[in-house]
C-alpha cells in the first residue's frame, strides 16, 4: 500500500486541509479502481484526518462513510464502507439528510439535524451532517455522508472540499 502520510498541520486553514485531503484521496485511489476497497479506505482516512484538525477537535466527526445506491431498489441507499458506531442500513430517497441529497443529488449542509424535517437519527450523538452526491453520468451511485457531534459542525469550505473528495472517489473508482 502507498505511504500517503498525513495532514501537515492540526492547525491548517480548512481550504489547505481539504487540498491535502484531497491528496491524499487521489493517492489511495489511484492503483486501484474497486469501489468497495477505495470507499473503504477513504471513510478511514476522511474520518481520521478530520478528527485530527484542530477544528474537529472542538466540533468532532462520530461518523463518516458512503451509503450506496441499492442494486435492488433505485430509490433507496444502503449502508456501504463507514467509519464510526452501527448506522442505519437502509434510506428511503427524500428521508432524512441522506435521503434529501439523494433525491435532489444537491450537497446538504445542514448546521442543525434537528430541525431539519425528517431527520433519521441513526446516533443520537449526532447534531450536524454534511451528504454529498456521488454522481456519474448524470446518475446517482451513492453519497458520502458526515456526521459531527456539535451543531454548526460544518460550513462552505466543508461542503466545497468535500466535494471534491467526492469527486475524486467518482472518477477514480469503476461503478458498474
Amino acid at each position: 500500500m502507498k505511504d500517503i502520510g498525513t495532514i501537515s498541520s492540526q492547525s491548517l486553514p480548512k481550504r489547505q486541509f481539504y487540498e491535502e485531503l484531497a491528496e491524499q484521496i487521489s493517492a489511495i485511489t489511484e492503483d486501484q479502481s474497486y469501489w468497495v476497497t477505495n470507499l473503504s479506505n477513504a471513510s478511514a482516512v476522511i474520518f481520521h484526518e478530520m478528527n485530527s484538525l484542530d477544528f474537529f477537535k472542538q466540533k468532532p466527526i462520530n461518523w463518516a462513510g458512503f451509503y450506496i445506491v441499492d442494486p435492488k431498489d433505485s430509490q433507496k441507499l444502503i449502508l456501504g464502507p463507514f467509519q464510526g458506531k452501527v448506522a442505519c442500513t437502509e434510506i428511503s430517497f427524500g428521508k432524512g439528510v441522506c435521503g434529501a441529497a439523494a433525491a435532489t443529488q444537491q450537497t446538504q449542509v445542514i448546521r442543525d439535524v434537528h430541525e431539519f424535517p425528517g431527520h433519521i437519527a441513526c446516533d443520537s450523538a449526532s447534531n450536524s451532517e454534511v451528504v454529498v452526491p456521488l454522481v456519474t453520468n448524470g446518475r446517482l451511485i451513492g453519497v458520502l455522508d458526515i456526521d459531527c457531534q456539535e451543531k454548526e459542525g460544518f460550513d462552505q469550505d466543508d461542503k466545497h472540499g468535500l466535494e471534491r473528495i467526492g469527486q475524486i472517489l467518482v472518477d477514480h473508482c469503476t461503478w458498474d
